[in-house]
């Protein structure tokens, strides 16, 4: 069948599929905020979507993922007749896997050139074992970090940074503030999605610790975001390591 309308229900499977197909993408959620100034019908929350606004659109295909979107969601699409391409993505090279499976096989597209200069960028960083320990927080009241199998962990260990929760039995566990602080690591990389944070709301929490305050778009996003990734991220994560060194 040949895909002439999408809607996405994951903000970087939006902008994958508006950069790549423009006019192809008919409805997007409330979160997608790329690329600037997309104009589609607007289908409410990556949580909570609106079912029957989406069956009105009548697409030949939503795109979701396993984790971002509620599975009665899901079954309630499918329920509606629509056909639901559901992606899983907890590393770099199943970011990369999923996206041409969204795009060639999903929606019909040529492979996107922004696809190839991705994968160039990530595998033309020097192997590594990860160099720094890292708290990573995505959330605060109550504090939240990365926990085991996640898309950024692995993204961060591609970077020289581990994630020191890794191997927690949760993939986002909540973690008290003073074992945050007690824990051994080298920075605290604070993004500014889901939780926003910045200069003067997550660093004065971890006192003595170099903050790398990143995007975190760069970090979390698996999309055309992939291209630059590794240049935005690294120089935010030696910035902070600089900081250490010079004790400012």
């Amino acid at each position: 069948m040949s895909v002439r309308s999408v809607v996405s229900l994951v903000p970087s499977l939006t902008e994958a599929v508006a950069v790549s197909a423009p006019g192809l993408l008919v409805g997007a959620t409330d979160w997608c905020s790329h690329p600037a100034g997309l104009d589609v019908v607007r289908i409410g929350g990556t949580k909570n979507p609106d079912v029957a606004r989406i069956a009105a659109l009548a697409p030949d295909l939503v795109i979701a993922n396993e984790e971002e979107n509620r599975a009665q969601d899901l079954d309630a699409l499918r329920a509606a007749g629509l056909s639901v391409l559901v992606t899983e993505v907890r590393t770099v090279e199943q970011g990369f896997a999923e996206l041409a499976r969204v795009l060639v096989a999903g929606c019909g597209l040529a492979r996107p050139g922004w696809l190839d200069e991705a994968e160039d960028a990530w595998r033309g960083l020097p192997g590594r074992a990860p160099e720094r320990a890292a708290v990573v927080p995505i959330w605060r009241r109550p504090w939240m970090v990365l926990g085991r199998d996640t898309f950024a962990g692995d993204l961060l260990a591609r970077l020289g940074v581990r994630n020191v929760y890794a191997g927690h039995a949760d993939r986002y566990p909540r973690i008290p503030l003073d074992e945050l602080t007690a824990v051994p690591a080298d920075l605290v990389v604070l993004p500014d999605e889901p939780y926003r944070f910045a200069a003067d709301d997550g660093p004065e929490a971890f006192p003595g610790l170099p903050a790398a305050l990143v995007s975190g778009r760069h970090l979390t996003w698996y999309g055309p975001s992939l291209v630059a990734a590794p240049e935005v991220l690294g120089a935010a994560l030696d910035g902070a390591a600089l900081l250490r060194r010079t004790g400012h």
